[in-house]
């Protein structure tokens, strides 16, 4: 009987688990998958290749979401680490308690699946807060580059059950992905999901005033772009949904890529390159590898100059202003801090680098927006995003 990448991983992962270093990780996580699933190997070259192994982080991460622990879609070192101790405890359950488990302690959501279009992906689910007084909203809104990722993300998250304690509600959207909806329709899916929240304030006891969002890297820059976008509710609408407000009272940001020109991206991570053009970090779309194609399909833009002006108005950097809501943004390495040696791990790396967060924060500074840096060893005022929240959308 063929087995399931899942299970095969799930069982070959216990006798990695203790035998892998840092260095070598990934090169002996690929040759145990040939030797114990040659069926990974789909071209039957005998080599691992870097999508092969895309393919299988790809199942591994369906089957055990919560190992994404920054919610960027991939699998860094650490996370690896903890996806092997996962897969090595659940390996060890005896047969017939395999059924998958709900994150322990994580409550269900109030109302789960919840429309807001027409689309399957469409949909978000919410917890409310137990409270006589109208709560405040918190917004998560996943990663994963605009083509991956789900909602489901937040349930592994402590954040939600921290904030649901508070007195804070919280809400978890899906939304759609760029292989088949470009961009910027992940930002006005997002969009509509928070009128519509707003929308049913009463019935839901929320405080439509104290709304916020957060996510990491693409969930990020949907979280800057509502939060920097200016008022796009529309009053004369004969859709009540289209005249809520569309303004938040503050956001929190992981990994979070603040602009979106080729020249930004070349001054803020060209150092890191050694010679080579930002466009090497370009990944395919739909089949197509060249990065000027990639980007007009991404924008769905017809012209180099409609895509530039388009993912121009969707970037932090260029519509932030001096009315605009506190942000606190994470990122997970230091200014200083030299880049991986593992060109498989420099791409994630440097798309989600402080040095993006850096040029935010001296944005924010000259227009005496707040503005919260946390990385490690960052001297900050809050801690997490919880605390920051809990300042922001609590206190009188």
């Amino acid at each position: 009987m063929k087995k399931t990448l899942t299970t095969t991983f799930a069982c070959l992962l216990v006798g990695l688990l203790f035998g892998l270093t840092t260095v070598n990780a990934d090169e002996a996580i690929k040759q145990q998958i040939l030797k114990r699933f040659p069926q990974a190997d789909r071209d039957n070259d005998g080599v691992l290749s870097e999508a092969e192994e895309a393919f299988v982080s790809k199942q591994i991460l369906k089957r055990f979401p919560q190992a994404d622990r920054d919610g960027d879609g991939q699998l860094s070192t650490a996370e690896k680490q903890a996806m092997l101790s996962m897969a090595a405890n659940r390996a060890k359950r005896p047969a017939g308690n395999s059924k998958p488990q709900t994150a322990k302690g994580q409550p269900a959501p109030t109302y789960a699946n919840v429309k807001y279009g027409e689309h399957e992906r469409q949909v978000f689910d919410i917890w409310l807060a137990d409270s006589s007084k109208p709560t405040p909203l918190a917004i998560y809104i996943h990663g994963g580059g605009f083509k991956s990722g789900s909602k489901d993300k937040l349930h592994r998250k402590d954040d939600l059950s921290q904030l649901l304690k508070s007195g804070i509600s919280v809400a978890a959207i899906n939304y759609r992905f760029i292989s088949n909806h470009p961009l910027p329709t992940a930002h006005h899916d997002a969009r509509r999901a928070l009128q519509v929240m707003r929308s049913q304030a009463g019935e839901w006891n929320i405080d439509k005033e104290r709304v916020a969002a957060f996510g990491g890297s693409a969930g990020a820059q949907i979280c800057m772009w509502l939060a920097y976008t200016d008022e796009m509710a529309k009053p004369e609408s004969s859709d009540p949904i289209e005249r809520e407000s569309t303004r938040l009272t503050c956001v929190a940001t992981a990994g979070g890529q603040t602009g979106n020109s080729p020249e930004y991206w070349q001054k803020m991570l060209g150092p890191f390159l050694k010679g080579k053009s930002i466009d090497s970090l370009a990944k395919p779309l739909n089949g197509e590898t060249d990065p000027q194609k990639v980007a007009l399909a991404q924008w769905g833009a017809s012209t180099v100059d409609e895509a530039k002006e388009i993912s121009s108005r969707h970037a932090a950097l260029n519509t932030i202003s001096a009315d605009d809501p506190p942000i606190f943004m994470s990122y997970g390495m230091k200014p200083t801090d030299k880049p991986p040696r593992d060109p498989a791990k420099l791409r994630g790396w440097l798309i989600h680098h402080v040095n993006l967060g850096l040029a935010l924060k001296e944005k924010t500074d000259e227009l005496k927006v707040e503005a919260h840096l946390k990385y490690p060893g960052a001297n900050v005022k809050y801690d997490s995003l919880v605390e920051f929240f809990v300042d922001k959308l609590l206190k009188e």
